[in-house]
């Protein structure tokens, strides 16, 4: 068989095998399409450009969590048992966000087992996971209405 009919049947395989998949395997977190990064990784022309795109859109979000964070315990500060246990969850989020990262790249060598492709995975990972966080967390600055039997910590917007 020639080298080309085999180069043609490998990328057939590989985009039509992807298909027969799609249905049964999640779509990747790292298609965010409101990532900070979208910009950057649009002018990205290597891998290493992608990689330091995908490490400045997760440095955005870290930063707004932060932020976001500080606002809700600013917000409850006088609530000193919802803050104890806000404290509590957040480094509980925190362990679970890199379990969850661990489980997903598994093998401890993973530049062996994934390739150049990881750091960019991995943090747009986590730039997902973190973005989700924070919409968590906007909860309790955004309060919720009288009547929401289930409000918990949420304050009632008056």
């Amino acid at each position: 068989m020639k080298l080309s009919t085999k180069l043609c049947l490998a990328a057939f395989a590989l985009a039509f095998g992807s298909t027969a998949n799609a249905a049964t395997t999640p779509a990747p977190a790292a298609t965010a399409a409101a990532s900070s990064g979208d910009k950057c990784m649009d002018n990205a022309q290597s891998q290493a450009a992608m990689d330091a795109c995908a490490s400045q859109s997760l440095a955005v979000a870290d930063k707004e969590l932060n932020q976001v964070y500080q606002q809700v315990l600013a917000k409850y500060a006088s609530d000193k048992v919802f803050t104890a246990k806000l404290r509590t969850a957040q480094k509980a989020w925190v362990a679970f966000r890199d379990a969850e990262l661990e489980a997903r790249y598994p093998a401890s060598d993973k530049s062996l087992q994934y390739g150049s492709v990881y750091p960019m995975c991995a943090n747009n990972e986590l730039e997902a996971m973190t973005r989700k966080r924070i919409e968590e967390l906007r909860a309790w600055l955004k309060g919720t209405q009288e009547g929401d039997v289930c409000a918990g910590s949420y304050q009632i917007n008056t």
